[in-house]
């Protein structure tokens, strides 16, 4: 980031005012968990404002769903976001409704904190917002400055939001959480268990990006997209035992698990054992056990549960690990280098406008989607 501020950027000077005062914006809330009909359009959702030096304002041009945002609108995490949110619990008598979902964002930079120097207003930029923060079904969204990047130049606002969040997962998955990378991948076996979804179709593309031999388990009508993104073999989860299918093959150096459920009862045999090959597994039961147990017993149960998941499993010559979405912007510089190198393409099913997001939360319910779900908050993309 510094290079390219170095190479012409202007640095911001500061708070940067509106030339209005705004109080209010559109935006697509929730006042309590439940099903669709919880989905509320208001114009009087509170204008975003910067409260720490390092945060930006960004203008919403797109932003897609995902399946965290139907999970939070029925409740899921509430007590684990509710704790990030207020750790001290200060504000007694709030909560955290009107609450906003959305996660990703495609847009454009209008006001700057105090302490942002890589960012200036225009700048157009993407980011993945933190579950615990308001999300980006809305006019305007704050982000931390280390949470955003900018938009690759190549795509438009709607194809890039279309990537931050299950770009992020994956990454988190593969390289922060797996350890793989462009220089170790050549010629490695990875297994990715749900490569039709946001994240395995992302992970498809990067482990090819890195040379690695992938294996992708979908159903066979998702078979020619994976395909096409660079899948070397292809396993319909439907046209038979997939266990007994998957043991057919030799073994594998990694396996992605977006599936969760039964998978992990077997997964682990498929590997190479006393090789370094890891299992990493995005379904865990963290946020669920601190919705069942309170914080303090769902952490300590989360640690018992990993911790003795991953000391069997080491015993047995295999690596056992859990990965999460995490924010990052440096992580989206690299996802938007191999982007606008062509090695990375976004995958939509559907693209719907600002007044359909009750309609595209329900295509996003009905599942089987091939792609993204992507939301135009302002029209013609």
């Amino acid at each position: 980031r510094a290079l390219r501020w170095a190479s012409g950027r202007v640095p911001a000077r500061g708070l940067r005012a509106s030339p209005r005062a705004r109080i209010a914006m559109p935006s697509w809330v929730i006042d309590r968990y439940g099903s669709n009909d919880v989905l509320r359009f208001t114009r009087d959702m509170v204008f975003p404002i910067i409260h720490f030096p390092n945060e930006v304002i960004i203008k919403v041009h797109a932003a897609s769903l995902n399946p965290i945002d139907l999970s939070m609108r029925s409740g899921y995490g509430a007590t684990a976001l509710n704790m990030k949110r207020d750790p001290l619990k200060l504000k007694i008598d709030e909560t955290e409704f009107p609450l906003t979902l959305g996660r990703d964002v495609s847009g454009v930079v209008m006001e700057c904190g105090l302490g942002v120097s890589y960012f200036k207003p225009g700048d157009e930029v993407w980011a993945a917002i933190p579950p615990w923060k308001q999300g980006t079904l809305s006019e305007f969204v704050v982000a931390s400055g280390n949470e955003v990047s900018f938009k690759p130049k190549c795509l438009s606002h709607t194809e890039a939001a279309a990537l931050p969040y299950v770009g992020l997962t994956a990454w988190s998955a593969l390289n922060q959480v797996g350890g793989l990378n462009q220089s170790n991948c050549s010629g490695k076996r990875v297994l990715i268990l749900g490569a039709s979804g946001g994240v395995g179709t992302f992970a498809i593309q990067l482990m090819k990006a890195w040379d690695a031999h992938v294996t992708a388990v979908c159903s066979h009508d998702a078979s020619t997209l994976v395909k096409k993104l660079g899948a070397d073999d292809i396993i319909d989860y439907k046209s038979g035992n997939l266990e007994e299918q998957l043991r057919t093959l030799p073994l594998f150096d990694f396996i992605l698990d977006n599936v969760g459920g039964s998978t992990e009862k077997w997964a682990l045999d498929l590997l190479k054992k006393w090789s370094g090959a890891t299992y990493v597994t995005l379904v865990t039961p963290f946020l669920i056990n601190m919705d069942k147990l309170g914080v303090a017993d769902g952490m300590l149960q989360t640690g018992v549960t990993v911790g003795s998941k991953t000391l069997k499993h080491l015993l047995k010559g295999v690596h056992y690990r859990w990965a999460f979405f995490m924010p990052s912007g440096p992580s989206l510089d690299e996802i938007a280098g191999l982007v606008d190198s062509g090695k990375i393409q976004p995958v939509i099913d559907e693209v719907f406008s600002f007044s359909e997001v009750p309609k595209a939360f329900l295509k996003l319910e009905g599942g089987h989607a091939r792609g993204k779900t992507v939301i135009n908050v302002i029209s013609r993309q």
